[in-house]
């Protein structure tokens, strides 16, 4: 069983490999992102050269982040075991083998295929990135570069259907997937000049625990995205929703009993049972949660009821980034300064349930600038904390499990990012529908074809406020968690650090 470790003494950021392994995960994690948002832009000139639609065409899209989501919390402990570097490396190679094919497919299921291939070896760089940077910076120092990884996948996430418009329209979707597949091969040559970081284990991997949680969760979120379009009493819904969930419940048996017999589980479970751990990770779900509907959803009503362009209802996007990029930095000086972090979350998912409320003031025709207020603030809500969830869940776990817990927090983001795109579309679509009378109707409006903007605004008003009120709720359950938690002390997983005492919550210091 592991023992509990003191907190490493603060080390300032070094010249040399540490650099050169935060500029490698830092353009993994710009690029990949990027990739995921930037595709949905595509869709329509992937379906007209490959005559494709429906189903198919969307699981471009949602096929790399079932993909990426099932398998960050497998790629997060193997790196734990068999290298961080590594994994990193294989997941690049895949994730660039995938993109390159995404290019060369000249039929929808062989591109379908190639991005599942993509979301895998994406799963590998963004778990693997941040447990790398977790064992490579301690301290103020771990902050700081969290900080610039929040700042940096944001950016990637908001600005990627901008660039990749300006790529599709100007050299067209293949030449995109070819710019994205250089990125990769770049990645993987700067993975040969990094240090390995592993446990301190012997290698053993968890074949049970990794084939029913890949098995139970794709299936359980291939469920959820089936029931917005087969309706969710379908039994193409309740089929795979039964058996994903029935894979799940089998998972954390085969990790109970692997624990208690002194094996290597790929989630050690006790991590989820700790409450400041668990108050990190919903933040995490918090901040996409109250995000990722306006981002993906917003210039479609735009382009739809107030006959704004696919370019520029990008550019009206990047209001949302400009807080992305200016405030992950200050939310990691604040915390070094003593700041508490927990109290950083909780502002940050309030801002981000009043910037949506601040969105209902949406109608037909609204200006740049009545979109600033409220873009502005859940960007802020976004930025604030977006840097910091990282450094302070893994700052809790010992050396050895940074890897799962990278994983299991990349699933989390990973998991809300694909449930909320289903979801707040299918509210939108449902909402439509019992105002117009058609489910085809609200299809082609919600798709941004034009016509029935009042219905549409009303629909997208009632979904803005249920967003709101699910984050206002995280956050006074994050603040419950946390409430109380002091230092920056190790979890000793598989039983309570301090059963009798306060839990800990890391602040770290200068």
């Amino acid at each position: 069983m592991p023992t509990e470790t003191a907190p490493q003494a603060p080390q300032p950021v070094r010249r040399g490999r540490p650099v050169l392994t935060l500029l490698v995960v830092l353009l993994g994690m710009f690029t990949l992102p990027m990739a995921m948002s930037g595709t949905t832009v595509a869709l329509s000139r992937i379906g007209s050269d490959l005559d494709a639609s429906g189903a198919a065409l969307q699981w471009v899209v949602v096929g790399y982040f079932l993909a990426a989501s099932s398998f960050m919390l497998v790629a997060g402990s193997l790196g734990d075991i068999f290298g961080r570097r590594r994994v990193l490396t294989a997941g690049a190679t895949l994730y660039t083998a995938g993109t390159l094919g995404s290019a060369l497919a000249h039929h929808i299921l062989l591109l379908d295929a190639a991005r599942l291939l993509s979301g895998v070896g994406a799963a590998g760089v963004m778990a693997s990135g941040g447990s790398l940077l977790a064992a490579t910076f301690t301290g103020p120092a771990r902050t700081r570069v969290f900080a610039a990884l929040g700042t940096t996948a944001g950016v990637g996430l908001a600005t990627g259907p901008t660039f990749a418009g300006w790529m599709v329209d100007g050299l067209g979707w293949r030449t995109t997937f070819l710019v994205f597949a250089a990125a990769g091969a770049l990645i993987v040559t700067g993975t040969r000049f990094l240090a390995e970081s592993r446990a301190d284990t012997p290698p053993h991997v968890d074949k049970a625990g990794a084939a029913t949680f890949i098995g139970g969760l794709s299936l359980t979120l291939f469920a959820v995205t089936q029931g917005s379009k087969s309706g969710w009493g379908s039994a193409s819904t309740l089929l795979p929703l039964a058996v994903g969930l029935a894979l799940l419940t089998a998972f954390v048996r085969v990790e109970k009993r692997l624990a208690a017999t002194g094996g290597q589980p790929i989630l050690d479970l006790s991590l989820t049972r700790n409450p400041a751990f668990l108050g990190w990770s919903l933040g995490a779900f918090g901040l996409g949660a109250g995000t990722t509907g306006v981002l993906v959803f917003l210039p479609t009503y735009l382009q739809g009821t107030s006959g704004t362009t696919a370019r520029d209802a990008g550019l009206i996007l990047l209001l949302m980034t400009v807080p992305v990029l200016a405030l992950p930095p200050l939310g990691a000086r604040l915390v070094n300064r003593n700041v508490p972090a927990r109290h950083l979350l909780v502002l940050s998912l309030l801002l981000i349930a009043a910037g949506n409320i601040w969105l209902t003031t949406l109608h037909p025709g609204i200006s740049t600038a009545a979109l600033a207020g409220p873009l502005l603030t859940i960007g802020a809500g976004q930025g604030l904390s977006l840097g910091i969830i990282d450094a302070q869940a893994l700052g809790m776990v010992e050396p050895a499990k940074v890897g799962m817990a990278s994983g299991f927090l990349n699933t989390v983001r990973g998991g809300t990012g694909a449930v909320m795109l289903t979801l707040f579309g299918a509210l939108l679509l449902a909402l439509v529908e019992a105002r117009v009378g058609s489910a085809e109707l609200a299809g082609r409006v919600t798709a941004g074809a034009g016509g029935h903007a009042d219905q549409f605004t009303e629909a997208w008003r009632i979904t803005l406020w249920t967003v709101a009120g699910i984050v206002a709720g995280l956050a006074l359950l994050v603040q419950r968690l946390l409430r109380g938690c002091r230092g920056p002390r190790p979890v000793r997983l598989r039983r309570p650090a301090h059963p009798t005492g306060p839990r800990p919550c890391p602040h770290p210091r200068p």
